[in-house]
């Protein structure tokens, strides 16, 4: 991802942030708190989280934890993201449980520490000039994951023109995933715009 995209995406979080308050769902692009809610809802069930080492990529203001902490126990998480106002957010809220890390990163560039999961809520949503950005991405967080990689992405098909959004093709990335493993797992259904992928190592 090129300079310029990474910053007009920081640009365009930062114009949410002043118009829907800091700390709110809106302000990281989501619609409202039940469209955040039902894709981590589907996220969560790649596995079996108790115990397990969790990486959180484009987590936001760490939500994520939150919602993970009612559901498993003992598990070790890891939360990246780029903007440092939700990594401030993220540590304010989440920062002080145990096993618990917030980092300042742009996880494209960034060395992912090996974990056993690798989870991306709306992380693959921003538009990319480069060719392969995306497939790249996918292989790159699917390399850090010793058991499996769950993200979700945009469907091309139901979600409207955007000028910083992008959707994706269903088939085409589900044909990419299979490269990387014949466990692939595609849930739909959830929201009328999204679409999960499970990538299993076993």
């Amino acid at each position: 991802m090129e300079l310029i995209e990474k910053a007009t995406i920081m640009h365009y979080h930062r114009h949410r942030i002043k118009a829907f308050n800091p700390g709110t769902v809106k302000s990281l692009g989501w619609k409202g708190d039940d469209s955040q809610q039902k894709r981590f809802e589907v996220l969560a069930e790649v596995a079996d989280l108790n115990g397990a080492s969790v990486l959180d990529l484009g987590c936001g203001q760490g939500d994520l934890k939150g919602f993970l902490d009612n559901r498993f126990s003992a598990f070790r998480y890891i939360g990246i993201d780029q903007m440092p106002e939700f990594i401030t957010e993220a540590a304010h809220r989440y920062g002080q449980l145990p096993d618990t890390r917030f980092y300042q990163r742009d996880f494209s560039t960034a060395a992912l520490p090996p974990v056993e999961y690798v989870i991306a809520c709306g992380a693959l949503g921003y538009r990319c000039a480069k060719p392969n950005w995306f497939n790249e991405m996918i292989a790159k967080m699917y390399a850090s994951a010793s058991r499996a990689l769950a993200f979700n992405m945009l469907d091309v098909v139901t979600f409207p023109d955007h000028p910083l959004l992008v959707g994706h093709d269903v088939e085409e990335v589900m044909a990419f995933c299979k490269t990387l493993s014949p466990k692939v797992e595609l849930i739909r259904g959830y929201l009328d715009d999204d679409f999960t992928i499970f990538i299993c190592r076993e």
